[in-house]
């Protein structure tokens, strides 16, 4: 009997792993991951710029005080699969896939001290020999040192293409806070044995390093609504922050235990301590997001956010996901090699821990603190609608005093400022000169795209006649946002354009303006598009033009003494 053992291709192996991280920032997370593995408590993360043979070249730096690294444990380092942390219950990588991030670049360069030896590994053009399909070797130099000396420092040259535009501090910073163990939100359910870690970060367009503090930071809670209400009033919802924290197990699974920190914050609650969200108003660092991008509930292990379900606290129509800041942690979710995904768990695990997040969240929209919330929201809304109201009132009176009219018919006719005033004016005008336009109206709807139905002023039924339409505009240009080919005409008050000018319509359709002067006296200016090969030709009626040639209408400031007093001189009817 003949039997195949399966084999691997270890370079295309190894170019799949190292190409398998979705953000270039995870380098940060995994740097992060193994420091705190080796029980460091000081962390150096420096990205920097430096000039090669002409070249402007990425350099990071990570450097910890940690427990260093013996020849096992530098091979596992380099290795595909190989973890020697397997067995600690408390390690975060377990994979040895990690590191593999590393791979991306030009050169790896590792420095470490364990037990009184010192190794100094360097691996070049580690990604370059995978895409021809050669296994990248690493030289090893070992020495004696003082048994005191412990840390690892590696520096990673020409990372992700040297493309550098993702490492900016705040991006950086922003990153580590939210997505990596430092800024895990373990301290929220009474852990507190890494408090005495300090993380120090250089970005690339930073000058110094800065000191971060361990831990995710969340808005601080108010819990006095009427404190909060007298002190912000309308703003009071904007600043609202209440927490929910929970701690059970899984209903199916009562051996595999979760973790949740379920926060509710107003937007400028948020603000306060996130300088990386956009707003108005604001100039926020590049790489800056919304709200709605990066808030919500996020799915951890280790308690560190793996991937965001907005999805398990949507229920029955609602969306309050931007309100959340929260969590939920389990240490029996199965991660992808990336740890960008919990898929690779268990199904029946998955729903547990929906449901439970759910039943959280629930709770959370029926308690009291919930309806104090909503109080909040009316109180603001109520009071806006009122200041609104009356900001919108003093604008339209403010507006109403400069409007231009005119007295006719013992009827005041207002000068149109927009469509909508086209349309108005239109209306009276077909009540007070019934015969002013040559075509009838069938039926109008100006909330709609097609503003009026007409038809050719004259005695054939309306069964027996071709109907079109009529348009409304307060300025006629180039582009006619509706099709020419049921247009009978077009009103508008305003025409910025002139003789043989040419005039798109939606379908890409074009006619050219012919303007004919009066030639009599009487006579009134027309406008028409025209397409030689259409005999129909659309007539355009220029409102502040044709009402003045027809029916002598001209429109003065109301606040004048021409506008308080004078009545249209009626002219000659134009023919």
């Amino acid at each position: 009997m003949d039997d195949i053992k399966p084999k691997v291709d270890p370079a295309r192996e190894f170019r799949e792993i190292s190409g398998d991280f979705g953000h270039p920032l995870e380098i940060a997370r995994e740097a992060i991951s193994n420091s705190f593995d080796a029980k460091a408590t000081t962390i150096n993360i420096e990205f920097k710029v430096v000039i090669e043979c002409g070249e402007r070249v990425l350099k990071i730096v990570l450097m910890d005080n940690g427990e260093g690294m013996d020849r096992n444990q530098l091979q596992a380092f380099f290795d595909l699969g190989n973890s020697t942390r397997r067995s600690d219950p408390t390690a975060i990588g377990e994979k040895g896939h990690g590191t593999k991030i590393y791979f991306n670049s030009r050169k790896i360069e590792v420095y470490t001290h364990k037990n009184g030896k010192s190794f100094r590994a360097v691996m070049d053009n580690p990604l370059q020999k995978l895409y021809n399909d050669e296994l990248p070797i690493a030289e090893i130099y070992e020495s004696d040192v003082d048994p005191s000396l412990r840390g690892t420092e590696i520096i990673i040259t020409g990372y992700n293409g040297n493309r550098r535009d993702r490492f900016t501090h705040h991006q950086l910073k922003d990153y580590i806070m939210w997505f990596t163990k430092f800024g895990c939100i373990e301290m929220e359910f009474g852990i507190y044995e890494h408090t005495d870690k300090v993380l120090y970060l250089k970005g690339v367009d930073s000058e110094v390093e800065e000191e971060l503090k361990f831990g995710h930071v969340f808005a601080e809670e108010n819990k006095n609504t009427a404190k909060l209400f007298n002190d912000y009033f309308i703003e009071a919802p904007d600043n609202y922050v209440r927490k929910w924290r929970e701690e059970k197990s899984l209903k199916n699974f009562p051996d595999i235990k979760y973790q949740a920190i379920f926060y509710v914050a107003g937007k400028k609650a948020k603000y306060k301590f996130n300088d990386m969200i956009r707003r108005q108003g604001y100039n926020a660092p590049q790489g800056a997001y919304t709200i709605q991008e990066r808030y919500g509930l996020y799915i951890c292990k280790d308690f560190i956010p793996i991937q965001k379900k907005n999805e398990w606290i949507s229920t029955s129509g609602r969306s309050n996901y931007t309100k959340f800041h929260a969590f939920i942690n389990c240490q029996d979710l199965n991660l992808t090699a990336n740890r960008g995904s919990v898929e690779n768990t268990p199904s029946e695990i998955l729903e547990d821990l929906r449901q439970a997040a759910e039943e959280l969240y629930k709770k959370i929209i029926e308690s009291d603190d919930w309806t104090d919330l909503e109080w909040l929201e009316d109180q603001a809304e109520g009071h806006q609608t009122v200041s609104k109201e009356k900001k919108e009132f003093k604008n339209r009176c403010d507006i109403a005093k400069r409007s231009r009219i005119c007295n006719y018919k013992d009827c005041v006719l207002v000068e149109p400022r927009q469509e909508v005033g086209v349309y108005a004016l239109f209306i009276m005008l077909s009540v007070l000169e019934k015969n002013l336009f040559p075509f009838e109206i069938i039926d109008y709807d100006s909330h709609k795209g097609i503003d009026l139905i007409v038809k050719t002023r004259d005695k054939v039924s309306i069964d027996q006649s071709t109907l079109r339409y009529v348009e409304f505009k307060y300025v006629l240009n180039i582009s006619f946002n509706h099709s020419f080919e049921y247009l009978h005409s077009i009103v508008c008050w305003k025409i910025h354009i002139g003789h043989e000018a040419v005039v798109e319509d939606i379908q890409g359709t074009k006619r050219e303006l012919r303007v004919y002067p009066p030639e009599n006296e009487g006579e009134y200016t027309k406008y028409f598009l025209d397409d030689p090969r259409n005999p129909h030709k659309i007539e355009v009626f220029v409102l502040e033009q044709y009402l003045n040639e027809k029916l002598g209408i001209s429109f003065f400031p109301k606040t004048s003494s021409v506008g308080k007093q004078s009545k249209c001189v009626r002219k000659p009817k134009a023919k």
